[in-house]
C-alpha cells in the first residue's frame, strides 16, 4: 500500500469485529513502526497503555460515554503525553542524551546545557509543558494510526472521555495527560464505510 492509499484508507471506524483479535506480534509491529514519528529533540514524550481485557475495557467504556466500540474493538490504546519528558532524570531524556553521547553528537559535559535548553523551551510554565507533551504525543498517535492502516487494521481516535476518571481508574501518574484513546481492530463484517467526508481544498487551507 503506498502512502497516498494509506492517507485515503485511514478512517475513524465506529464498528469493529468483536470476534477477530489483533495478534500481539502485529500490534508490536504497528507500535514499533509508529515510534519513528518526529519529536522535539527526539525526546519522545509518549507512552501507551494497552487494554485487551474485557473488564478493563468495560470500566473504560463507562468513563467514555458508553461508546460501544471500546468493548467491541479487540485493542484500546490509552495514549499518554508525558509533561515531564523534557526533564533531566526522565527516562526518555536520559536515553536521548546517552544516545547523543554514544553517537558523538554531544559530550558528557554538555548535559547541563542540553537540560537547560529543553527547560527553556518546554519547562518554563505548566502550559508550555502541556503543549510540548500534547503536540509530540499527537504526532506519535497519527503515525500509529497510519501504521495500523498499512497493516490492514482500522482505528478510531477518541477524545470523548472523563480524563480525571480514566487517570484514577487506571492509576496513571500525574505527569501524564491523556490526549486520546485509540480503538484498534478489524472492520465489522457487513458494515458499509461511507466515502471520505469533506476536506478543505488547497485554496481554503492557505491564508493570505
Amino acid at each position: 500500500m503506498n502512502f497516498k492509499d494509506i492517507l485515503i484508507k485511514r478512517r475513524a471506524i465506529n464498528f469493529f469485529d468483536p470476534d477477530r483479535d489483533v495478534e500481539e506480534s502485529l500490534l508490536k509491529t504497528i507500535i514499533k513502526n509508529a515510534a519513528n514519528a518526529p519529536s522535539s529533540y527526539n525526546l519522545q514524550p509518549w507512552k501507551l497503555m494497552v487494554l485487551r481485557d474485557h473488564d478493563k475495557k468495560s470500566a473504560l467504556q463507562t468513563l467514555a460515554f458508553n461508546q460501544p466500540k471500546i468493548t467491541e474493538a479487540p485493542v484500546i490504546l490509552i495514549v499518554l503525553a508525558d509533561r515531564d519528558g523534557w526533564k533531566a532524570g526522565n527516562s526518555s531524556f536520559e536515553s536521548v542524551f546517552k544516545d547523543n553521547v554514544d553517537s558523538g553528537k554531544m559530550q558528557q559535559e554538555q548535559k547541563d546545557g542540553f537540560s537547560g535548553t529543553t527547560q527553556t523551551l518546554y519547562g518554563q510554565t505548566s502550559e508550555s509543558s502541556q503543549a510540548f507533551a500534547n503536540k509530540n504525543a499527537g504526532l506519535f498517535a497519527m503515525s500509529l494510526m497510519y501504521s495500523a492502516t498499512e497493516q490492514g487494521l482500522e482505528t478510531h481516535p477518541m477524545d470523548g472521555f472523563d480524563h480525571d476518571g480514566v487517570k484514577k481508574e487506571f492509576n496513571i501518574p500525574d505527569n501524564y495527560w491523556i490526549p486520546m484513546l485509540i480503538a484498534v481492530g478489524y472492520l465489522k463484517p457487513g458494515v458499509k464505510v461511507h466515502p471520505k467526508a469533506w476536506r478543505q481544498s488547497y485554496e481554503e487551507m492557505i491564508l493570505k
